[in-house]
């Protein structure tokens, strides 16, 4: 039986082929080129797939097989969003007259867990239009500058729901962003009742 970290570096392979858009024709130059990026592509995948063999040990486990179909619609859901917003900012560019109102937005998050609010700040940056400032940790909080203020939220709350399942939350999706405590110094409010 093939080893498990074998097949992630030929997976890596090829995905490293699709990435740097090999051409295929002429016939006779675009199988060298396939050759030389299939090289390059296993000289960088071999040592990185060995290296990270320990992360997938055993067979998928259920929890795996739960959250797989929820890692494909983020990476739906944002290569949409990255798309329309492309396509938005060209179109602003093209023509300055169009109204924006650009304005830097608070997102209270759900997620907890380090990983999941990195995934999604960066999912934001990376969108066009939109920048993650900063993070408020004590507020769990966000701060966003958008082309188009409030209109940010929905995509937000949609990468969210994904992200509570696929990092393992402990709110689900649908449920409201908790209320914040914030408490004003001299005692009263801001508290929970015990």
């Amino acid at each position: 039986m093939m080893r498990r970290w074998v097949v992630n570096a030929l997976t890596f392979t090829v995905l490293w082929l699709f990435v740097r858009g090999v051409p295929l024709l002429p016939p006779e130059t675009g199988l060298v080129r396939i050759a030389e990026e299939g090289l390059i592509g296993l000289a960088v995948s071999v040592p990185v797939a060995y290296g990270l063999r320990n992360f997938y040990r055993g067979p998928p486990t259920a929890r795996t097989l739960r959250v797989a179909p929820y890692a494909v619609l983020y990476a739906f859901a944002f290569l949409k969003e990255l798309l329309v917003a492309n396509l938005d900012v060209a179109r602003i560019v093209i023509a300055p007259s169009l109204p924006i109102d650009p304005a830097v937005v608070e997102v209270p998050l759900r997620v907890r867990s380090d990983v999941a609010v990195t995934t999604i700040a960066n999912s934001i940056t990376l969108t066009p239009g939109t920048l993650t400032m900063d993070y408020d940790d004590d507020a769990n909080s966000l701060y966003v500058h958008s082309i188009n203020g409030e209109d940010i939220l929905d995509t937000i709350r949609t990468w969210e729901d994904y992200a509570l399942v696929i990092f393992n939350e402990e709110l689900k999706p649908g449920d409201p962003v908790p209320d914040r405590v914030e408490a004003n110094g001299d005692g009263e409010g801001g508290g929970t009742d015990e």
